[in-house]
């Protein structure tokens, strides 16, 4: 969307085409003062949800992305309050709910989205994004216009600082003044007013109940849903819960040849019964090319999350071959659950200071990686454990309920142990990219990593830098240090890249390996 005295046409066109990759439709959209489109994936309504969408007045365009999970119940309230309403999409009720209930809808929509509602009788825009950031939103002002998108190499070309919208935040942009966002949901503050829950049983019921109510909402489509499996026990509990809720789904999995998902995944889906498309990616068959080009599409700034993109880019494209539009993932549940090695060594009282970064930080890291990885193949990803009820919940529990006896995850373990496998029950935790066994490959290119990203121009939004778990461990697991040093976005120095590069060239020359 560009919105402005004289927008460019010849700019927005590329604009828009930059983004050709997310979706199946190009719809666009002219009126004086504003350029606006989309590239829409079919998925709700599919023929009548047409984008740009416009009020029955024309005073108002949406231009959206993502999916209300709970449209059908604000219809209800929509009609029963008067509002005529001319498709069965919650594209149309994004806009109807905004015209109904002013700023105030935002916060009653549950989904991951994002979107920019132009007003043309005052030019200006309202922009919101969903409570977690699992969708994008950026915006840039150059040449006397705002420019606004879901991806930051669709603004690159203005030349002009990119600006985030901060998930659960939203108001008003204009070409003249900055935009002044507020937010609506406190991810700061989630779980903080309700009391913990300390008791083990009643953890583990909650827990239940949510997660299976979020993945039940994510799995209402006519649609075949694929699943994302590593084996490991979030996305196996996905694959449990879609099985049963949508018997039309398919598990995927990547890895090199022997690679632990593999191993697992292979096992839980024979155990199921569920289709299993496996990508099997060797080693040696990563080069800089792969790498160059997950840098493009993931615009991510920490190196984890890179290496991390270059094994979810070739994923996503093979679900894109076999026609599925929607894959629900495990993603968020290490950041909710004490997934992670940090947690271990964290003091109990700083314990919710270190959820709650990670959790606020998703939406730069392991969220982008999800969203431009999948995009970059016309694919939605929706990641049922980041409802915010979930979220919330969550954070009301105990470090010692989430990491207990030197097990991570332990009361997702509790919660769902008569329905988990015990092989997978009592896997242990390993990093995405080195269960697939392609981490040692990508990290030979660490090096490159910062001057590719600025090659496409993302310093704009910002550059790349040192891993916040690199951080929080050279500052003794002091979770203020760690903060206050990442505040400065320094990247490795070349020596500490140098002793990186070494370990990797030792791991590559092992032809069995690679």
């Amino acid at each position: 969307m560009v919105l402005g005295a004289r927008p460019d046409r010849a700019a927005f066109a590329a604009m828009i085409g930059s983004l050709a990759h997310r979706g199946e439709l190009e719809e666009t959209f002219a009126a004086d003062g504003l350029l606006a489109g989309t590239q829409r994936l079919p998925i709700v309504d599919r023929q009548r949800a047409v984008q740009p969408w416009r009020s029955a007045d024309g005073r108002w365009v949406l231009c959206y992305n993502g999916e209300i999970f709970n449209y059908r119940e604000l219809q209800g309230e929509l009609r029963s309050a008067g509002r005529e309403l001319r498709s069965d999409s919650d594209t149309e009720v994004v806009l109807e709910a905004f015209l109904a209930w002013g700023a105030g809808a935002v916060a009653r929509l549950r989904g991951e989205f994002a979107f920019a509602i132009a007003d043309l009788s005052r030019g200006r825009v309202y922009l919101a994004r969903d409570p977690l950031g699992v969708k994008p939103l950026y915006l840039a002002r150059a040449g006397g216009c705002l420019h606004v998108a879901s991806e930051v190499k669709a603004l690159t070309a203005a030349g002009a600082p990119v600006t985030e919208v901060p998930p659960g935040q939203h108001g008003w942009a204009a070409p003249d003044a900055g935009a002044a966002l507020a937010p609506y949901v406190d991810l700061l503050a989630l779980g903080g007013d309700a009391g913990a829950v300390r008791d083990p049983g009643r953890a583990a019921s909650l827990v239940r109940a949510a997660l299976r109510d979020s993945i039940r909402v994510r799995v209402d489509t006519d649609l075949t849903v694929g699943v994302i499996l590593s084996g490991g026990i979030d996305s196996s509990l996905t694959l449990l819960h879609v099985r049963e809720m949508h018997p039309d789904c398919v598990a995927l999995t990547i890895g090199s040849p022997g690679s632990p998902d593999l191993r697992y995944a292979r096992r839980l889906t024979a155990d199921l019964g569920v289709p299993h498309e496996v990508i099997e990616l060797r080693p040696r068959d990563v080069g800089l090319d792969d790498v160059r080009e997950a840098i493009r599409i993931g615009e991510l700034t920490e190196y984890g999350d890179i290496i991390n993109a270059a094994v979810s880019v070739p994923l996503f494209r093979r679900v894109h071959e076999l026609g599925i539009k929607i894959v629900l993932t495990g993603d968020g549940s290490d950041e909710l659950f004490g997934g992670y090695e940090m947690y271990h060594r964290t003091r109990p009282e700083a314990a919710r200071g270190l959820f709650l970064h990670k959790i606020s930080n998703l939406c730069r890291t392991e969220l982008q990686r999800v969203d431009r990885a999948s995009m970059a193949s016309a694919v939605e990803a929706r990641v049922p454990f980041l409802d915010l009820a979930l979220v919330e919940l969550a954070m009301r529990l105990p470090l010692d309920l989430k990491v207990r006896d030197g097990q991570e995850k332990w009361i997702l373990r509790q919660a769902f142990a008569d329905v988990l496998p015990g092989y997978i029950r009592q896997r242990p935790k390993n990093p995405m990219s080195h269960s697939s066994g392609l981490h040692e490959r990508v990290r030979l290119y660490k090096p490159r990593f910062a001057r590719l990203h600025r090659s496409f121009g993302y310093d704009l939004l910002g550059p790349v830098h040192r891993d916040f778990s690199a951080l929080l461990g050279q500052c003794d697991h002091d979770l203020d240090r760690a903060l206050a040093a990442s505040a400065a976005r320094s990247d490795y120095n070349r020596l500490e890249h140098a002793r990186d590069l070494v370990g990797a060239l030792r791991w590559n020359a092992f032809p069995a390996r690679g």
